[in-house]
């Protein structure tokens, strides 16, 4: 058996997420499906990152096992007829054969996200950025989003009822963009638990419009109750941009 590595980039909106699910499309289903038609047997995908419903991604990468070689000159044509099965949402960008005990998941060192915000009504972006037509204390934000640097401990911004063995994360960067009428937030660390991000975008964007200070952002942050989190920000400003591996 020989393991492969398939980067994938994909526009989230028409589907339940990644993961494959019994009564809904998905990611993973449409990968799975187009391996299935081109090799012609069933391959089981294990994912870097799980996103959720709506979330997209400009990188992600999954990994599977198979008898077949795919040969570095037979690479480029098989991602060229996986790609016309593919619906035109998603795209497989590479596809590398890895060592046996490569594992897209554990092994990955970091994953990056932005969340996109525009404050000008715009039809172009209705499917890919949150409208939030209000004025914002960007200083208020920079403070915010600074203190997740030194963090370590999110349950206060998980989704309840999720199962994992521990609520740690650690943070490498946190910051806001504001260029033109776009606000984009950028957030890269070692792991995200399921709905993080958007719960912090959700919180902070309370603190930019003066709802909730920055110490009482601080005082979320370092609890464990959920409660005061705000996790409305739409999945579909949400973007995986990248997920990295050692060397």
């Amino acid at each position: 058996m020989t393991r492969y590595f398939i980067e994938v980039a994909y526009k989230g909106t028409a589907y339940a997420g990644f993961q494959i699910q019994d009564n809904a499309n998905t990611v993973q289903a449409e990968l799975e499906n187009a391996l299935r038609i081109y090799f012609r047997i069933p391959i089981s995908l294990t994912g870097s990152s799980r996103t959720d419903a709506g979330v997209h991604a400009l990188q992600n990468f999954f990994h599977f096992d198979m008898e077949l070689s795919i040969e570095a000159e037979s690479e480029i044509k098989a991602i060229y007829h996986l790609n016309a099965i593919l619906p035109l949402d998603i795209v497989i960008k590479s596809i590398k054969k890895v060592g046996d005990d490569a594992h897209c998941r554990f092994d990955a060192v970091f994953r990056s996200y932005s969340y996109s915000i525009y404050t000008q009504k715009n039809p172009f972006l209705f499917d890919s950025a949150y409208y939030y037509p209000y004025p914002m204390n960007m200083d208020a934000l920079h403070e915010a989003a600074a203190l997740l640097l030194p963090h370590t401990e999110y349950q206060s911004f998980a989704k309840k009822n999720i199962q994992v063995f521990t609520y740690n994360c650690q943070i490498f960067k946190s910051s806001w963009l504001l260029q033109d009428d776009m606000l984009v937030y950028n957030v890269t660390g070692n792991r995200f638990l399921r709905g993080m991000v958007r719960g912090l975008v959700g919180t902070m964007l309370l603190v930019g419009k003066g709802k909730y200070s920055v110490a009482d952002f601080k005082s979320i942050l370092k609890g464990d109750d959920s409660s005061k989190t705000d996790f409305s920000a739409p999945a579909k400003g949400l973007v995986l941009k990248a997920v990295g591996f050692p060397k």
